[in-house]
């Protein structure tokens, strides 16, 4: 579920918006075998990143890195948010404050940065992470292909998630559209800009976070999907805007999402 109406305005330069979040990490259960599907259906570069203790990839839209993977034995793959901070042990004692979890209490990555693995009081999870230098490397621009263009929260309280997001980081609602026996999908913004939305969604099996990919072409997106062993739960269907999304399961597990337009024949 996107709604685009408020982001593809002439009046709004898409490329400029803010986006709190800095990085976007898959933790997967096969790492060559997701490597090679998002390589084929999102058009990534995955390189290593050299790291000595650990297997790390790094996803690349282009020259701009975006995010990595990792594999783990967990049930499930998913996908985590960094969401970028001036002091992440101070935003652990928040999110404590404020309701939430800790997954993994704040530690280093040499030469990288410090983070923590905390949860909203929901149980979405997410990132907070503060680089070792002020230089991160860009995002590659909104609504490109490759880019990450949409942050979208399933959660089972609308407005308790809202909350704990506004008092954390000052995020703020946008316009709410009423999606009818689905309730209001909320638009949050940042610094005026709209950046996702948060919806009280029934039918998840837990609260989390689904973040969009973006693509120039969705139909040849879907079939790259289809071919590379994906399992479509939705879509493709048109949101307000004219853009168009299909989510789906990576042959792992991981749910991804995609947007983008529709060619003309």
């Amino acid at each position: 579920m996107m709604a685009t109406e408020t982001i593809t305005g002439e009046e709004r330069d898409v490329t400029e918006a803010a986006d709190p979040f800095c990085w976007y990490e898959l933790v997967t259960t096969d790492h060559d075998a997701a490597s090679a599907f998002y390589e084929k259906v999102a058009g990534w570069a995955i390189t290593d990143s050299g790291m000595a203790d650990r297997r790390y990839s790094i996803l690349s839209a282009g020259a701009n890195p975006l995010g990595g993977i990792m594999s783990m034995d967990v049930p499930r793959p998913f996908w985590l948010g960094y969401v970028a901070v001036d002091d992440v042990d101070a935003y652990v004692g928040k999110v404590r404050e404020a309701g939430g979890s800790v997954h993994r209490a704040a530690e280093d990555i040499p030469g990288v940065g410090r983070f923590a693995v905390v949860a909203d009081p929901q149980g979405a999870a997410f990132v907070l992470f503060k680089g070792s230098s002020s230089d991160m490397p860009p995002l590659p621009a909104q609504y490109t292909p490759g880019s990450i263009t949409w942050h979208e929260l399933h959660t089972s309280d609308r407005e308790g998630a809202f909350s704990f997001y506004a008092g954390l980081f000052g995020w703020t609602k946008d316009q709410g559209l009423d999606m009818g026996d689905m309730g209001i999908y909320q638009l949050i913004a940042v610094d005026g800009n709209t950046i996702g939305a948060i919806f009280a969604d029934n039918q998840a099996p837990r609260p989390h976070w689904l973040y969009y990919i973006g693509t120039d072409d969705i139909d040849a997106a879907l079939k790259r999907a289809e071919d590379a062993g994906a399992t479509i739960s939705m879509g493709p269907h048109e949101v307000p805007g004219g853009a168009w999304i299909f989510v789906g399961s990576d042959p792992q597990g991981g749910v991804f999402a995609m947007v983008g337009q529709r060619k003309l024949a």
